[in-house]
């Protein structure tokens, strides 16, 4: 039996050898939605574990719904439109540049508008690079890359498996962390120059508690309307262009 992938556009492949040879060719994908655990989709699991993609369990009928008319064999791979960069990428370009790192670190953000706005602001302003998380994130789908107008296909995006993590080894490199939240200094009041990296927490949570404890200071928005927090994108675009100004001397 001939079993096909879906559309390119949708970023699925469909189908036990289709994602065996995805994950042997050490594409990038997003997650893995299986239905039964059988053969060898258990090898299948196995190695996407191993690799640290995310695994969920669903129904048959959500993989119909996901591939309509397709063979999907009991299993489906969302994988990502666009390649991921690497955490070295991020400093070379730096380097490169003659600037001091510049990097958003996205915390559990979900929706790939805000994903796309931030990329493009992140592009316009100078940034060097993005961090998002392997888990309950967005990944480089074709909606963020339409929201980026473009940025996507010149702004670093790294996919890490834990971000505390991350921000201790950006940490040993020098980079100052600041969390976007609550109850921090006034951002315009703040030194944002040098070695950076400004933490943007996901539209309905923020930033998860642990992330933000390792961060080394926070930044707050003043907030005097009735609605008391912004959009991620809105909150991330008025930092980053805080850190611009900075940066400018102005």
């Amino acid at each position: 039996m001939t079993v096909k992938t879906v559309t390119e556009k949708s970023n699925i492949i469909v189908g036990r050898n289709p994602v065996a040879e995805a994950l042997k060719s050490g594409r990038d994908i997003d997650k893995l939605m299986v239905s039964a655990e059988e053969g060898s989709v258990k090898k299948i699991i196995a190695v996407a574990r191993d690799r640290g993609i995310p695994v969920m369990r669903v129904e048959k009928t959500a993989l119909d719904r996901i591939a309509p008319g397709q063979a999907h064999q009991g299993v489906c791979a969302y994988v990502s439109a666009y390649s991921y960069a690497q955490l070295e990428d991020i400093f070379r370009i730096a380097e490169e540049r003659g600037e001091d790192p510049f990097i958003i670190i996205l915390d559990n953000l979900e929706d790939p508008h805000n994903l796309g706005a931030i990329m493009r602001t992140a592009e316009c302003a100078g940034a060097h690079g993005i961090i998002i998380p392997k888990r309950r994130a967005c990944g480089l789908t074709e909606v963020v890359a339409k929201a980026s107008a473009g940025a996507i296909e010149y702004m670093p995006c790294v996919k890490v498996t834990n971000i505390a993590q991350t921000i201790e080894e950006l940490k040993e490199r020098g980079v100052w962390i600041a969390a976007c939240d609550m109850g921090g200094q006034e951002y315009y009041k703040a030194d944002l120059k040098g070695k950076l990296a400004v933490v943007i927490g996901s539209e309905g949570f923020g930033i998860s508690r642990l992330v933000k404890e390792k961060c080394d200071f926070v930044v707050s928005m003043p907030m005097v309307g009735k609605i008391t927090s912004l959009n991620a994108s809105n909150a991330a675009a008025v930092i980053i262009y805080e850190v611009r100004k900075q940066r400018d001397g102005n």
